[in-house]
């Protein structure tokens, strides 16, 4: 044992030995060796090693961390090239969603999904296909670029991890070395960050706003003058709004981060005069970089789109849910947020009950220790309201729970720290205390503490080893489905040169064809045309856009699973070719199939079959048309009501071809409503269905009656007209409510001129109709942006 510095320097200044003669004979070995002039003392021999070891420390940390990360990384990925044979993929198709994006972007063609779709806002991470994109102009071309996004990922969980030690730190400098191998033992979390999605680019965004507001509270507590403090707030709210560009939800960790900084700011002794002046100032400077990046993505949202929400916000959360009660919306949020707490804590922590809810337990331990108090309470707010946010997504059930996971990465840097506390020979005390000092009872808890977070985190290892062994295999797996099906398929498009793909899961099909999409489900994104939105409100609002679309720009072929689309590919499409999957654990159906497309229906004008000779067309009211509702103010009876249908059926007229139109179902006795223009004069109100039943429609304008529609039960179109009185206010407000049974609304017209008798066919292509006619339609096309 190496004796005290002062015992050293007394020893090293006392005589030599004995000074009477009869001690000249005294064994040499007795006496002290003395140190040569070039030989350092022991005690500051041992400075220098700790001094050493300091330096090195951080060295040796970053090293651990990235050992751990590369044997997991090649866990992940040996498991994918094996299964795939050696080729990159994904075990998601939506991370090609943000290859997609990122190729554009490459390109030059930034914020778009495919190039000439114009602007989208389908990505929810703005950030993540930047970081992608320069890996593709680096090289990274092809499936080559899932190569550039799993360095990213592993680079990213280093810097996370690296950060995620500070907070442990405040346990012990050993603390840490318990990080990596606790927060890369749950397979689940791994999946996730190694997937190619934005889970791990998200972690290391967080680590860097951690780390910028942690130095902004050190600061703060050190007494660092105000200019620096402000200067470290702005920083700190930079990294936010990277954080927040990464990932929307982070707003409640930007927001924890600026109310801990303040916090710190208004306890801190170098402000004097106005410390809540300053506190709220630090808040501000955290909070809004953030708050400017969500305006300034809802202003291009707004412009570009329509809509001031993202695609994926419209199309995911059960808030935008047209045909929902409030009630229904609630009981899912509520299911949803249950559901991602025991999946999480019965499923992915553990492979037996109860094993799992000891990491909750444990990253409840931070709590008991002051030095560790501030972060636990720091990071179960993110905890919890990250979880809170995410149970709004009706897709954070599927995608092995990937919505959850950053919640899961903190929680895990909560249990390291709680088993650091557990075995710390420290914990409890306000002072260190040395070995010898300790008392026997000490010594004897402590080996009991250290017995039992041993056993503990051994336990939980061996009921989380199952569950690692099951997500490798399902991420190699799962990288092979995206392979065989949505790339395979995509090279055989590719190859047959098409124009434009018609798909319902915008990724990885598209990506290997490289050719121009439209997405269904509206996450790509086409100009302004709101296919998200109506992707919601169903299928018939979605074909009424693509009608929209000028014929030369529609998609020519689609690949598409065609259980998930009903009836489309039957009417739409002639079958060309099937891609199957074999052993499928992720893709969306055992069989892609590449339809031709034909979309002949869709090219008819929209005119009344009842057209009279000489009338023309004031307004039109395509029902469940989501452009033309929007124009007219249209409001169909909410919730459970509404909802989209729609008919290809033949032209009720001498040689009349299949005609396509979606309208909406409304109840008996529940209005819808609208704001169409009145004719100059007399004229008449005609509206469109399909109903095998007779069935009354009144037809209101503000609050007089004007009249009844009656159509008569039968198969096919069905169309009635009212005549409408003169003196008509210049807008009517028309609300229409079916009296004796419910209706499918699918057109409705005011009509002015013409004689009393009904039109021929050749009427409706007379030169007097078809200019009346012409002009709404041309609008139609002509508006659509890009052309």
């Amino acid at each position: 044992m190496v004796p005290p510095r002062e015992e050293t320097e007394a020893a090293a200044e006392a005589p030599a030995g004995p000074t009477s003669s009869t001690s000249e004979h005294a064994p040499v070995a007795s006496e002290p060796r003395p140190s040569s002039a070039s030989e350092p003392p022991l005690s500051e021999r041992r400075e220098r090693l700790v001094a050493l070891g300091a330096h090195l420390e951080p060295t040796v940390y970053f090293l651990w961390a990235g050992a751990c990360v590369l044997y997991a990384a090649v866990a992940f990925y040996g498991a994918m090239h094996r299964q795939t044979g050696g080729v990159w993929s994904a075990p998601l198709d939506d991370v090609f969603i943000h290859f997609d994006y990122a190729r554009a972007a490459a390109r030059g063609y930034p914020f778009q999904w495919t190039e000439g779709n114009g602007f989208s806002s389908g990505n929810t991470s703005l950030a993540y296909p930047f970081v992608l994109a320069i890996g593709y102009l680096l090289g990274f071309r092809g499936l080559l670029l899932m190569e550039w996004a799993a360095l990213l990922a592993c680079l990213s969980i280093l810097g996370f991890l690296l950060v995620g030690g500070r907070i442990l730190e405040r346990v012990g400098p050993w603390a840490k070395y318990l990080l990596p191998p606790v927060a890369l033992a749950v397979g689940a979390l791994d999946w996730s960050l190694f997937s190619g999605m934005e889970n791990a680019f998200h972690l290391a965004a967080w680590a860097l706003a951690a780390s910028t507001a942690f130095n902004l509270v050190d600061a703060a507590e050190g007494g660092a003058p105000p200019q620096r403090i402000a200067r470290l707030g702005w920083m700190a709210g930079a990294a936010g709004a990277l954080l927040f560009a990464t990932r929307p939800e982070s707003v409640v960790c930007v927001a924890s981060f600026g109310t801990c900084a303040a916090i710190a700011v208004l306890r801190s002794k170098t402000v004097l005069r106005a410390p809540g002046r300053a506190a709220v100032a630090t808040l501000l400077r955290v909070g809004i970089p953030g708050g400017l990046v969500l305006v300034a993505q809802s202003i291009a949202n707004r412009v570009f789109t329509g809509e001031w929400s993202a695609n994926g916000a419209i199309a995911k959360l059960a808030l935008n849910n047209p045909y929902m009660t409030a009630d229904e919306k609630w009981d899912t949020y509520v299911s949803l947020l249950q559901y991602v707490v025991v999946r999480n804590t019965e499923h992915h922590f553990s492979d037996v009950r109860p094993w799992g809810w000891i990491v909750l337990v444990l990253a409840l331990v931070p709590f008991a220790s002051r030095a560790t108090r501030r972060y636990a309470v720091l990071l179960w707010v993110q905890i919890v309201g990250w979880l809170l946010l995410v149970s709004l997504n009706g897709q954070v059930r599927w995608q092995n729970e990937r919505y959850t996971m950053p919640a899961v990465a903190w929680l895990l840097v909560l249990v390291a720290t709680g088993l650091a506390l557990i075995v710390s020979r420290t914990w409890g005390r306000r002072e260190p205390v040395s070995w010898r000092a300790t008392s026997k009872a000490a010594r004897v808890a402590w080996g009991v503490r250290v017995a039992f977070g041993v056993t503990l985190a051994g336990m939980l290892w061996l009921h989380q080893l199952p569950r690692m062994r099951d997500q490798i295999w399902f991420f190699a797996r799962a990288s092979r489905n995206i392979r065989d099906q949505h790339l395979v398929a995509g090279s055989i498009l590719k190859e047959m040169n098409v124009r434009r793909i018609l798909v319902g899961d915008a990724g990885g099909l598209i990506y290997a064809a490289d050719r121009p999409g439209l997405d269904l489900i509206g996450l790509g994104g086409y100009h302004d045309l709101p296919f998200a939105r109506a992707g919601i409100h169903g299928l018939g609002a979605s074909l009424e856009l693509l009608e929209r679309i000028a014929p030369g720009d529609r998609p020519d072929v689609m690949a598409i699973y065609p259980t998930w689309w009903g009836n489309l590919p039957a009417i739409f499409g002639k079958r060309l070719i099937g891609v199957p999957v074999i052993g499928n654990v992720i893709c969306g159906g055992a069989e892609k199939v590449i339809y031709r497309a034909d979309w002949s229906p869709l090219e008819q004008r929209a005119v009344p079959f009842s057209l009279r000779k000489g009338e023309r067309i004031v307004d039109e009211l395509d029902v469940a048309d989501l452009m033309s509702e929007r124009a007219h103010g249209y409001q169909h009876p909410r919730p459970q009501g509404g909802f989209v249908a729609f008919n290809v059926l033949p032209e009720p007229l001498p040689g009349g071809s299949d005609r396509f139109d979606a309208g909406r179902v409304i109840h008996g006795g529940r209005s819808e409503s609208a704001k169409m223009r009145a004719p100059a004069g007399a004229g008449r109100l005609v509206a469109r269905t399909v109903t095998p039943k007779p069935v009354t429609v009144e037809v209101r304008e503000g609050a007089r009656v004007l009249g009844v529609l009656t159509f008569a039960g039968k198969q096919g179109w069905s169309e009635a007209s009212l005549d409408l009185p003169t003196g008509l206010p210049e807008t009517l407000a028309l609300t229409l409510t079916p009296v004796d049974g419910e209706w499918v609304d699918h057109h409705v017209w005011i009509l002015e001129g013409g004689v009393d008798e009904a039109s021929p066919r050749e009427g409706i292509d007379s030169k007097g109709a078809k200019g009346a006619n012409e002009e709404p339609r041309r609008e139609r096309v002509e508006a659509q942006p890009g052309r």
